[in-house]
């Protein structure tokens, strides 16, 4: 039996300034464009394996060694896409197996909790677009490939680039212009780094799906943030990233995030993705800004508890000196230099901060999609 196997990486990306609001759920097409910095997936990220047999009777996924439904639309969509344009490349080459119509085999595996607010499904979306179409020899251009992961999950389509980048909107009613965009690569900005404080990793209480929709029906905040917040922010948050004007851009960030909790909170019933833990860890950063006159820290929350700390390695002293102070008793400190921290303390703050954290993820900005050799097996 000849079975024919490739297998990628994909990256977890974090929105500084935050996709929410759908305009079409079947094609995953949003009521507003966002920004995201691309994660090193040295920490954060998903391995998938797709292989394709003409023996193979039926499409499979395993992810995390569990047996997965593949009957969801999205994944469906997903699929459909990638055999259509695997379908042309035969098509130009009578020669070439058609493997368009074999069955898929697919195998994934996160590195970090899944459905605990820390993107999986956008890295998981985007290894396995990126998985068969290396399966199946596409062309590759990143932002065409980038519809189809938007397609299974929406923020999928930016973990489809490294560094920063952008998902425009589009106008067009079949999504044609909703794509992923590079902003500017990882080489432009290497310095910004991120910590992570996974302030739970349980599912969720309310999927972001759900959460959308519910927002997007009852909110009265909502439409001005789609029409007045986000536009001008996206054309700003831009120019700072191409400036490398990290007070601004953290600024922005903290801001959006803000945004978006605010407009869970006005959706009705309320939506709470932040917690107690949360809500000390703003307070934090902003003191820790206060006390430097500058902002050297900047916070993002997704939908969920956690917190994505985003910072430049010339202030790393100071912002991992504050933040060992309270979480050294967490697990994630191997990697650092501990001599080489300033302790700084912030007068107020709750010294038992640090249990309501599991755990502390130190990383950085990261690469898009990799092939690589490792081959997950069932």
């Amino acid at each position: 039996m000849t079975v024919y196997t490739a297998s990628c990486t994909a990256p977890v990306n974090i929105a500084t300034l935050k996709y929410w609001g759908k305009r079409d759920k079947s094609l995953n097409l949003p009521t507003n464009s966002s920004i995201s910095v691309t994660l090193s997936q040295k920490d954060l990220r998903t391995l998938t394996t797709a292989s394709t047999s003409s023996e193979f009777t039926e499409d499979k996924l395993w992810l995390n060694g569990k047996l997965e439904s593949l009957e969801s639309p999205r994944t469906k969509a997903c699929l459909q896409d990638l055999r259509k344009l695997r379908a042309q490349v035969e098509s130009s080459n009578a020669e070439l197996p058609k493997l368009s119509t074999y069955k898929l085999h697919i195998v994934s595996e996160n590195n970090f909790p899944t459905a605990a607010g820390l993107a999986s499904s956008a890295a998981g979306f985007a290894a396995l677009v990126s998985s068969i179409a290396k399966l199946y020899k596409l062309p590759e251009d990143m932002s065409e490939l980038s519809k189809i992961a938007r397609k299974g999950s929406g923020s999928a389509c930016r973990s489809l680039f490294g560094g920063f980048v952008a998902w425009e909107m589009g106008e067009l009613t079949n999504g044609e212009d909703s794509k992923a965009v590079e902003v500017a690569p990882l080489s432009h900005w290497p310095t910004l780094k991120a910590a992570i404080l996974v302030v739970s990793d349980d599912k969720k209480d309310t999927p972001s799906t759900s959460g959308m929709q519910l927002t997007v029906g009852t909110s009265d905040l909502f439409q001005h943030r789609i029409k007045e917040v986000v536009p001008a922010r996206f054309e700003e948050m831009k120019k700072s990233i191409i400036a490398k004007d990290f007070e601004k851009f953290g600024e922005l960030t903290m801001k959006d995030s803000n945004s978006f909790h605010a407009v869970c909170l006005d959706s009705y019933p309320p939506i709470f993705y932040l917690n107690d833990t949360s809500k000390k860890i703003i307070k934090l950063i902003h003191k820790l800004n206060e006390l430097e006159g500058k902002i050297i820290a900047a916070y993002t929350f997704d939908a969920g508890p956690n917190a994505v700390i985003y910072y430049d390695e010339v202030n790393e002293s100071k912002v991992l000196g504050l933040l060992h102070n309270y979480f050294s008793k967490l697990g994630g400190w191997e990697s650092k230099d501990l001599t080489k921290l300033t302790k700084v303390e912030i007068e107020g703050t709750d010294d038992e901060i640090y249990k309501g954290v599991s755990r502390i993820i130190l990383t950085s900005i990261g690469e898009g999609p990799q092939e690589t050799n490792e081959i997950l097996t069932i």
